[in-house]
């Protein structure tokens, strides 16, 4: 049952990566190059429909895995390929059926669960904010040229303004808030230190002047 049920999570992850770049393509095709904004729900209604997709195909896995199994049985030649079964191979391809099955029945699961959909689309648009973002600056780097000089100039600047669809804004709110925050304090100390020093400075020169008497 531990080898069946890794195997079982194995096909369970790769299918929920699959279903991840499914709704990450669909996010660059509808923010990018159609020019939408991004929407959580309309997204987590693609990954329901990937998922489901993914479910139905792990179910035509188990059938074929049942089909080969009947038709492997009873049969004892030597076999002419890989997959020309023969009745030593039952109790693998009906161990195969049902692992496929039990794949299928998860990614179903998976796919009526709303936070585990919300948490897939919001991978995706990370997946798909870091291609954008990767894309965007080996452009700059490797062209490194002014406006004017650059031909596709507005379709990246159109690009780059579509890409924010895809950013966490009230994330980087919350992170430029704590810098400044930080940066408050620093300047807050910066300025005790110098109040501090200067009235250091002050009892030095009192200090030296009564000497000097």
């Amino acid at each position: 049952m531990g080898k069946s049920a890794d195997v079982i999570a194995e096909g369970v992850a790769i299918a929920t990566s699959a279903a991840r770049l499914t709704v990450k393509n669909q996010i660059l095709v509808g923010t990018i190059a159609q020019g939408g904004s991004f929407d959580v729900a309309t997204y987590m209604s693609d990954a329901h429909e990937a998922l489901l997709a993914l479910a139905a195909e792990s179910d035509e896995a188990a059938e074929f895995a049942t089909r080969q199994r009947k038709r492997a049985h009873g049969r004892y030649s030597d076999p002419h390929g890989t997959h020309d079964y023969r009745d030593r191979d039952v109790r693998n391809l009906k161990k195969r059926a049902r692992q496929s099955a039990a794949v299928a029945e998860r990614l179903r699961e998976m796919a009526d669960d709303p936070e585990t959909l919300r948490f897939l689309v919001e991978a995706a648009r990370a997946a798909a904010w870091g291609d954008v973002a990767g894309n965007l600056q080996r452009r700059l780097t490797v062209e490194a040229m002014r406006p004017d000089q650059d031909p596709d100039y507005e379709t990246m600047r159109e690009a780059r303004m579509q890409a924010l669809r895809l950013v966490d804004l009230q994330a980087l709110s919350s992170e430029q808030r704590a810098r400044r925050k930080n940066r408050d304090k620093a300047d807050k100390a910066a300025e005790k230190a110098n109040k501090a020093a200067a009235k250091a400075a002050e009892r030095e020169e009192k200090r030296a002047a009564k000497q000097l008497r």
